[in-house]
């Protein structure tokens, strides 16, 4: 496997999709991508490319692999508890109608799991929650809200039955949880973010950035915050100089803007 190919693979990316891949960990990726591309049987990133321009089912398969779709609802429980018992009333007492980003959103769990959080305490109609990722075919699939049992093992029983339906041995979300949520393809790196959010949620994609790159998100991600708004991060992901971005820890993996 050449780097020159690998270069080349990165250049053309970037042009079809806008998406950078040299701002990921570079063995990381490349061993992630050229297992994908030896199991469907290329040799190389240049025969591997071309494929993809012809090939939209491989495509998207390049996409999950890339944008590691891995996800479930309410995610590391523990956490989301001080999100529903500390940071949502804290919120709610200055502002009932608040401004929520769950960015890097993947397949749709964890926007739906900041709605079903948010409805125990504000009518599920005066929500309104942004979700954003870079893969369009993750996004084609949160809208769609269908999900395996799997994906709902963190789930409480009331809200699991308040909000989803079995269908075929998968779970669909209600079309009241759909309406809080509005999807919409974004690239964290390239984007400008909007402005004034009271709590952004951004958990387990940090990790696969470099050093610069996390760097230029987090004063991105402070930016984008009101004072005294909340950022959330991964359980992996803990800001080791947080008033380097005007933050400050507010619980384990939650920071505030000052």
């Amino acid at each position: 496997m050449h780097d020159e190919d690998y270069g080349h693979f990165i250049n053309e990316i970037k042009r079809k999709t806008n998406i950078d891949l040299s701002l990921y960990k570079e063995a990381q990726m490349k061993r992630r991508l050229s297992s994908l591309y030896e199991k469907k049987g290329f040799k190389n990133f240049k025969d591997f490319f071309t494929a993809l321009n012809r090939d939209d089912k491989l495509f998207h398969e390049f996409l999950d692999r890339m944008t590691i779709n891995v996800s479930e609802f309410y995610r590391n429980a523990k956490r989301w508890e001080v999100i529903e018992n500390k940071v949502i009333p804290q919120l709610l007492s200055k502002n009932k109608q608040l401004k929520i980003w769950s960015a890097a959103c993947s397949t749709g769990e964890e926007p739906y799991t900041l709605a079903m959080i948010l409805s125990n305490h504000i009518p599920l109609s005066s929500i309104s929650i942004l979700a954003t990722d870079i893969d369009t075919n993750a996004i084609a699939r949160a809208k769609l809200g269908v999900y395996h049992e799997r994906s709902l093992k963190e789930v409480p029983e009331r809200i699991k039955q308040k909000y989803f339906t079995m269908e075929d041995q998968h779970f669909k979300v209600s079309s009241e949880l759909k309406k809080a949520v509005t999807f919409k393809q974004q690239n964290l790196l390239a984007d400008p973010f909007d402005k004034q959010f009271d709590l952004i949620v951004c958990r387990n994609v940090l990790i696969y950035f470099t050093d610069d790159a996390k760097n230029h998100l987090y004063q991105k991600f402070s930016d984008a915050l009101k004072k005294d708004g909340f950022f959330f991060v991964g359980s992996t992901e803990q800001i080791f100089n947080p008033s380097q971005f005007n933050l400050e820890t507010e619980d384990t993996f939650i920071y505030r803007k000052k």
